[in-house]
């Protein structure tokens, strides 16, 4: 696992949105760091609403000609990735479960490639352990050997800030949950 000073030529990066990988690949252009955006969100619910989140990362990419990605989504495979855990709070263990499972895949992904290092969007989230994510991305670093995760702090140096002006700027959707169903628990009362 490599942390904050480390600066790979290129890097495989797992986003979950647009909005949130937005400041992210615009960060790493300006410190001539190359990514490809790997959108691998099986946990999304409703298919809709995955559709929608997929458009609009792919939209972000083009617009920048960055490499996109689209990883298969397959949202009863994840639900037995998370099976007994459904009633696990935001930030529980469903969450770092669900983390696990989309960046071994990310890691996966990076290896097929020839991308050495993996990175997430995930850890921009506020709403997010970063704990949680960085043992997520060593677990899927251990799975899958030629592989390094980057541990990094996405929500330091003002990327927060940004994130939200790109987010206007764009007109990008910005959605309201984490993706799953069990996130949305709460949000309909």
């Amino acid at each position: 696992m490599q942390t904050e000073e480390f600066l790979p030529a290129e890097v495989l990066l797992h986003a979950c949105c647009a909005p949130c990988s937005s400041a992210i690949v615009e960060w790493l252009l300006a410190h001539a760091v190359r990514p490809t955006i790997f959108y691998f969100n099986p946990n999304i619910w409703p298919l809709e609403e995955y559709e929608i989140r997929k458009e609009e990362s792919k939209r972000h990419a083009e617009s920048l000609s960055v490499r996109w990605i689209d990883g298969d989504y397959d949202h009863a495979e994840w639900l037995r990735g998370v099976c007994g855990l459904e009633g696990e709070p935001e930030r529980g263990r469903r969450c770092e479960q669900c983390f696990t499972l989309r960046l071994t895949e990310a890691a996966r992904m990076a290896h097929e490639l020839g991308i050495p290092t993996f990175a997430t969007t995930l850890a921009s989230s506020r709403w997010k352990s970063l704990e949680q994510i960085n043992r997520a991305g060593q677990a899927a670093e251990l799975a899958v050997p030629g592989t390094t995760f980057w541990a990094r702090n996405w929500r330091k140096g003002g990327l927060q800030e940004r994130r939200n002006q790109l987010l206007r700027e764009f007109g990008f959707y910005n959605q309201q949950y984490c993706g799953c169903e069990f996130s949305q628990r709460g949000k309909d009362t």
